[in-house]
């Protein structure tokens, strides 16, 4: 396997830490994970808010200054890929198998079950609960993403440095980023990145594994699991071996078609007229109340900021700690865009399609509730098949979903291989295929360990512990990012004159 770094053996031995304390002892890791997702979310909890708040607010920035003009490579290049394959490559990457997972559990739970300050089935809880969905899966998921692959691919594409986050970080500490400062900043990233990957892999097999048994009677047990996991790992294995321009690029291509079938069939069989005007109704409501929920902090309020927790600081947690992951990946596939074209992109395209799937699954499922039957009694993997059960054509919905949840699993899996050899391998990127084979291994291993030992809520604390040291990371890599691209507009004008 060649041009391995350090980063490879120590984030290999870190990550086996990791899963063997998890595997071997389940409830010790359980516990001293929970201990430090309480200490973090209780104590940082106005620190996440605020960060993320503040990439929000620096994405939108940089897309109105003149650093926008600035292309991701020299001033020749251009896309290697059309928009459309572009998008459905970054939003396979970014979301996949989350929107299937959540796109009715959320909403309804928000609704039904735990609501954020509303009283449950109530009609302020209906608006509120597809507010806080859209506020999660909107433009604060999609900044973070958006700084480490907008820094990425300037430093990359247009500076001329290895494809690594550390990289990105010189302009501030200069050579120091090429010793041992920089492989633990590489170390962390790919620790974040298995352990958000890892813990969206458990999610996929959970939701394979509920869908085949609601549709054809499957058990749901561990070793079922086990066969969806192994299945799927050669699969995205044959894929990544294949390449970025075939594998991910032809799977992200299939993921769109089935995505946008799957959608349009719940918005024409299930209240389509609700479903736009909800999604109408809660962009504007969304919008109003951005910033309100952006800094809810809920200091005064003890229920109120246990959801804020449970939810919102997970949800940055996890977006973070998939960043590297996507941030990387985004940024391989965007080389020749300029810095405008790419924020757009990134930022507001996949967040309006986040909000009209949620504005369809959401408002489906509780007025199924409203009108049909109770859903909250459903484990969550199982929400969405209950759904498609009181619509017309529900066994072909349920097929169409379990396939989709195949492929976004396959394409997260394929990618998340990929950028894990670039960061491993000094940002090749091109990473040998045997290196890819090596971490597509240990994303699966952990996945079927973690889920043998019950351990997915352990890794869910430990996904909000990982990203702490992440976020400050980021908030460098904007600081390094804002003074390179000004010293770059000031010679462009220089240039000029």
């Amino acid at each position: 396997m060649k041009n391995i770094t350090n980063v490879f053996w120590y984030a290999l031995a870190l990550v086996a830490l990791a899963v063997g304390f998890g595997a071997f002892a389940p409830t010790s890791f359980e516990k001293l994970t929970g201990t430090m997702q309480s200490f973090i979310t209780t104590n940082f909890g106005w620190y996440y808010l605020s960060v993320v708040s503040l990439m929000v607010l620096f994405t939108i920035i940089v897309i109105v200054s003149p650093f926008g003009k600035i292309r991701l490579g020299k001033d020749t290049d251009r896309p290697e890929y059309s928009r459309i394959s572009w998008f459905s490559m970054l939003f396979s990457a970014g979301m996949g198998i989350g929107l299937v997972f959540w796109g009715a559990a959320e909403p309804l739970s928000h609704y039904a079950i735990s609501p954020a300050t509303a009283d449950p089935e109530t009609r302020n809880a209906f608006r509120e609960s597809m507010r806080y969905t859209f506020f999660h899966w909107g433009l604060h998921a999609w900044a973070i993403y958006a700084i480490v692959a907008l820094a990425l691919a300037y430093f990359q594409f247009r500076k001329g440095e290895p494809g690594l986050i550390s990289a990105t970080l010189k302009p501030i500490f200069g050579d120091k980023m090429n010793g041992p400062w920089g492989v633990l900043v590489d170390v962390f990233a790919v620790f974040a990145t298995v352990v958000g990957v890892a813990t969206t892999l458990g999610f996929g097999a959970i939701q394979i594994n509920g869908g085949l048994s609601y549709i054809f009677g499957i058990p749901n047990e561990y070793w079922v699991k086990v066969v969806i996991i192994a299945v799927v790992t050669v699969l995205f294995l044959i894929s990544a071996w294949s390449g970025l321009s075939k594998g991910i690029k032809y799977l992200s291509n299939a993921n769109m078609i089935l995505a946008v079938t799957l959608l349009a069939l719940v918005v024409i069989l299930g209240p389509t007229l609700l479903i736009f005007n909800m999604f109408t109704d809660s962009l504007g409501s969304y919008l109003q109340n951005v910033v309100r929920m952006s800094f809810s902090a809920a200091p005064l309020d003890a229920g109120n900021r246990e959801w804020i927790n449970g939810w919102t600081i997970f949800y940055w947690a996890w977006w973070i700690s998939w960043s590297p992951f996507v941030g990387i990946f985004i940024a391989r596939v965007s080389k020749g865009r300029t810095i405008r074209e790419f924020l757009i992109g990134v930022l507001l395209i996949p967040s309006l399609v986040s909000f009209f799937w949620f504005a369809a699954f959401g408002s489906t499922a509780i007025n199924i509730q409203q009108k049909v039957t109770d859903l909250t009694g459903l484990k969550t993997e199982e929400t969405l098949f209950a759904v498609f059960n009181e619509l017309p054509m529900s066994m072909v919905l349920s097929i169409i979903a379990v396939i989709l949840i195949s492929t976004f699993f396959i394409t997260s899996a394929d990618s998340a291989t990929f950028v894990l050899g670039m960061q491993t391998t000094n940002g090749s990127l091109n990473p040998s295929n045997m290196v890819k084979v090596v971490w597509g291994i240990a994303q699966s291993s952990i996945a079927v360990i973690l889920l043998s030992a019950d351990g997915l809520s352990a890794l869910q604390n430990l996904l909000i512990v990982a990203a702490f040291p992440f976020s400050l990371i980021m908030v460098l890599m904007m600081v390094s990012l804002y003074k390179s691209l000004t010293d770059e507009v000031k010679r462009m004008k220089i240039s000029k004159s």
